[in-house]
């Protein structure tokens, strides 16, 4: 859900060479997503998944507290593997997708917290609402990809947010109002 965000994770590149100016990286959509989950009345953890959308990240790797990061991508390509909870999801009691039809995030701070891992914060809107949210990122490799031949980085990141603070607090307390966040990210050097 707040994922989304979420894969602003790939603003870290936490590395030690110098370059001149940040260098600009989109993300794979093959391999980029964001999982979101929470406890359903005690008996489960149910979760759902947004995938292959894109994003922009300006990577300073010789001040990765100075790179930042942009995605948004469609509300209504929300995937929960049930037709009818994922139509549910995207109506007017939670996401508001007709009204509410992208969900955005962009990093507005990076915190460098160890040699490959931050805290990245930054905006994000969902259901028409923008929240600052923080995600725990690490840079899980840097690198030049074995089959592209060109520069990539791959990041994971988690987040808990509150649903109810995007208007999306049906059935609170009984279903969880803390929604676990993982995403995960692979980005390349832009042509």
């Amino acid at each position: 859900m707040k994922t989304l965000l979420l894969a602003s994770v790939a603003a870290l590149g936490l590395s030690t060479a110098a370059h001149a100016e940040a260098a600009t990286y989109v993300f794979d959509p093959s391999h980029s997503q964001i999982v979101f989950e929470y406890n359903h009345l005690g008996f489960s953890n149910t979760v759902g998944v947004y995938s292959g959308f894109d994003g922009t990240i300006q990577f300073d790797e010789a001040d990765p507290a100075a790179s930042s990061v942009e995605v948004s991508f469609p509300t209504d390509s929300l995937y929960t593997g049930w037709d009818e909870r994922t139509a549910h999801f995207l109506g007017g009691d939670f996401f508001g997708a007709d009204e509410n039809p992208t969900i955005s995030f962009a990093s507005t701070s990076i915190e460098v917290t160890g040699e490959t891992t931050g805290v990245i914060t930054g905006d994000l809107t969902i259901n028409g609402i923008t929240k600052p949210v923080s995600l725990d990122a690490v840079l899980n490799q840097k690198g030049d990809h074995p089959m592209a031949g060109k520069a990539w980085l791959g990041f994971d990141a988690t987040a808990t947010v509150l649903r109810s603070e995007f208007d999306m607090g049906m059935f609170t307390p009984f279903v969880a109002d803390e929604v676990a966040v993982k995403i995960s990210i692979e980005a390349m050097l832009a042509d």
